[in-house]
């Protein structure tokens, strides 16, 4: 995992979510592709596959990879950069979701996830863009993101060849208008519907 800035020009982003189908064995991979800055719909796809792994908290990934490479392949183009909904560096083995994909597929990455996993940050300001590190056993190992004035923050930690800094940017610049990232958004309706 690389923690420091190796992205190109950034003009595709895409969100990624997973949802269990039925009785939960099969998942339901999204991967909605937004252009940027504009953050209009590129390209969409959903992928479906059998579980091959037990849900364990913790080791969510290993559940939710295969079915989002799958997705990843089918897709027109490579996004440039990847915002997954989960976490990232902000996990208890320092290797969550975010991490997992940037990793496999070599794709800068960011964990954006909606709740705390691991770590403790200060009061945060109500303003929009504001944020406070998110510290886990005296390591800083993200950041609470306020995206909209007085909302509930997101947790926003590095996946992979991403800097936190830059994350926090590249979060608040795809989330001008709610409280998770359009790229989050479109992936969910994906992976939510029928």
């Amino acid at each position: 995992m690389i923690v420091v800035d190796q992205l190109g020009t950034v003009r595709t982003v895409a969100g990624l979510d997973v949802g269990p189908e039925g009785d939960g064995s099969v998942m339901r991979a999204a991967v909605a592709v937004l252009s940027f800055p504009d953050l209009m719909t590129a390209d969409q796809v959903v992928a479906r596959r059998p579980a091959s792994f037990p849900y364990i908290p913790g080791l969510l990934s290993f559940r939710e990879i295969p079915a989002l490479l799958d997705a990843l392949a089918r897709l027109g183009a490579l996004p440039d950069l990847l915002l997954c909904d989960g976490q990232g560096l902000a996990h208890p083995r320092r290797f969550g979701l975010a991490c997992h994909l940037g990793v496999l597929t070599g794709i800068p990455s960011i964990g954006v996830a909606k709740s705390l996993l691991v770590g403790e940050h200060g009061p945060l300001p109500h303003a929009r863009g504001s944020w406070r590190p998110l510290v886990h056993k005296g390591e800083v190992v993200g950041a609470a993101l306020r995206t909209r004035t007085g909302v509930a923050p997101v947790y926003v930690s590095i996946g992979h060849k991403v800097a936190l800094a830059t994350a926090i940017d590249y979060v608040l610049a795809c989330a001008p208008n709610y409280r998770l990232p359009e790229t989050t958004r479109a992936a969910h309706r994906l992976a939510s519907g029928p």
